[in-house]
């Protein structure tokens, strides 16, 4: 009897520390580097993990750098080997918190402030993100933009004039109650 009670009490215990995390594993992100004229430099990744906390809007996400997928093959292994160094740098990770973020009463925009690492180096960022409730799920979404040249990445003079010295990135996440 007394190994069922501390079992049920472990158990509420868990519900109770899940309820305040929303999570998915296959989020999506895509970048764009196009310029005019010039094939498209365009990539997206389905399968990136984020997770928001509810009870402090701290929000996490991580995507694999092999994840991302071209149109053009050659151009995924070259973003891959040449430029991102995806295995030397296998992952891109976010850390932030969605501003004045409350549970109770959401709002359909905030301020996310917080850091990205990619290709092994940080760099602040703040953007306005989207919540929208959709019945027991979150969908967070927005936009910014990074440059290669704050992270380190290299675009040899033969192709600069080919990529955007601006990357928009557009991020989706569909997160269900953890």
């Amino acid at each position: 009897m007394k190994n069922t009670i501390i079992f049920l009490l472990l158990a509420s215990s868990g519900m109770v520390f899940s309820q305040g995390k929303y999570l998915t594993k296959n989020g999506t992100i895509n970048f764009e580097a196009s310029v005019p004229s010039f094939e498209e430099v365009k990539a997206k990744n389905e399968s990136v993990t984020a997770i928001l906390n509810t009870e402090n809007g701290e929000m996490a996400a991580l995507a694999l750098i092999k994840g991302f997928r071209f149109k053009v093959a050659l151009m995924e292994e070259h973003f891959n080997e040449n430029y991102i160094e995806s295995s030397k740098f296998p992952k891109a990770t976010f850390k932030g918190t969605l501003e004045s973020f409350e549970f109770d009463n959401l709002q359909s925009e905030y301020l996310l402030n917080g850091s990205i690492t990619l290709h092994g180096k940080t760099k602040d960022i703040s953007t306005k993100m989207k919540l929208e409730e959709k019945g027991d799920q979150l969908v967070v979404s927005g936009s910014f933009v990074l440059r290669p040249e704050d992270f380190d990445i290299e675009i040899p003079k033969i192709v600069s004039n080919k990529i955007a010295e601006e990357v928009n990135v557009n991020v989706n996440f569909l997160l269900k109650r953890k």
